[in-house]
């Protein structure tokens, strides 16, 4: 079955072959879906025939949002730890022991739920690729359920073991990532495609260079590609050790010396910003300017997890690029979108050009510069298609 998506007043397609800027915009357009995937897009006057038509009364499209950063299995809240840093608190990732506490205690069931429930919000928000963490097990068991139920739902599972050093290793660092680099890593590998490291040696919880370099490397060898939370406190060696390994994403980028710059320039890593978390921490903001005008590709996630940033609005995140980190509203769109497909090393989302998956997010707007024009308003929605059902 194709489907006639038309009345499109605005299609993005972040399709680079188009002469409109990156977004290459088509006013006016037209796109058809057949099982699952674009095969045409165009303005409207040209449209081919399709066995149904669905047709959006000028409203605008863009394609679906790419969330490269999400902590989704989780059990518990920690609504008392926000209030806390919005009185003066600061926050060093302590809190998320509460955390591994309430994963652990609670059933499958109950964390599918949750899971099931966080990915539906970010779905009628426009999300349609998410990135899902562990994290909040800490134990081999723990762990690989939590991967387990997390590849039920997308085929972007990261395993993050060594997301911080659980409260029976205590002063025990060393010994907790020979854990995760052996036993843990063997029972998660098979439910995962990349492995994660919180590496700052800021914070007394996570993990310094030489630790996050043994997780990765040990990740590598078992066949997972590599993700770094990097630079989130403090300046530290996170960002250089993923450019070094060759890590597809380096995230948050935060605190960066102009050695970090030029080395994610020189690379291939994405620096993945995370600005939610900025402003449900009330800490400084990445200098997103800085790292584009350096040549750097740029990505944007939510960081939607139940500490540091409980959002799952991608529209949000691209409102507080544009207005905290100067991004224009079209670099920002395009690294919440083609931006987070390069950070997940795909090629198939992230843009609305024949050959990629139909994941189209419709806003009740005119234009993608809604998006940043309207903080707060649910503007966007991912659409479903009979075509892609079927």
């Amino acid at each position: 079955m194709s489907t006639l998506v038309t009345g499109i007043g605005e299609l993005v397609t972040n399709d680079p072959a188009l002469e409109d800027g990156p977004l290459g915009v088509i006013p006016d357009a037209s796109l058809v879906v057949e099982h699952g995937h674009v095969v045409w897009t165009g303005p409207s006057s040209e449209a081919p025939d399709a066995d149904e038509r669905v047709d959006l009364g000028g409203r605008a499209v863009v394609p679906g949002f790419v969330d490269s950063h999400a902590h989704l299995v989780f059990a518990g809240d920690r609504a008392g730890e926000f209030e806390a840093r919005m009185s003066g608190a600061r926050y060093d990732g302590g809190g998320i022991g509460t955390t591994v506490a309430a994963t652990r205690a609670a059933s499958d069931d109950d964390l599918r739920a949750r899971l099931g429930g966080l990915l539906a919000e970010m779905r009628r928000q426009g999300t349609t690729t998410v990135e899902v963490k562990s994290g909040y097990g800490l134990t081999v068991d723990d762990e690989a359920r939590s991967l387990r139920l997390a590849a039920e739902v997308t085929p972007e599972t990261t395993f993050l073991g060594a997301h911080v050093v659980p409260a029976e290793f205590a002063g025990r660092a060393d010994e907790y990532v020979a854990l995760v680099t052996g036993p843990m890593l063997a029972a998660c590998a098979p439910h995962a495609r990349w492995v994660d490291v919180f590496c700052e040696p800021g914070s007394a919880h996570a993990f310094d260079g030489d630790q996050a370099r043994a997780v990765l490397e040990a990740g590598r060898d078992a066949g997972l590609g590599l993700r770094v939370h990097a630079n989130q406190l403090s300046a530290g060696p996170g960002v250089q050790v993923a450019v070094e390994l060759g890590a597809a994403s380096a995230d948050h980028c935060t605190h960066l010396s102009a050695a970090d710059v030029d080395a994610l320039a020189g690379g291939t890593t994405v620096a993945t910003l995370l600005p939610g978390v900025e402003f449900s921490t009330r800490s400084p903001y990445p200098d997103a300017r800085r790292l584009l005008d350096a040549g750097v590709t740029v990505a944007l996630a939510t960081d939607c997890n139940p500490g540091s940033c409980f959002t799952s609005s991608m529209a949000f995140c691209i409102a507080l690029a544009v207005r905290e980190m100067r991004l224009t509203p079209a670099e920002a769109l395009w690294a919440a979108t083609a931006g987070g497909a390069a950070a997940l090393d795909r090629s198939d989302v992230g843009r609305l050009a024949p050959g990629a998956r139909a994941d189209l997010a419709v806003l009740d707007a005119p234009s993608y510069r809604h998006l940043a024009y309207r903080p707060g308003v649910p503007l966007a929605h991912a659409l479903e298609l009979p075509s892609v059902r079927a």
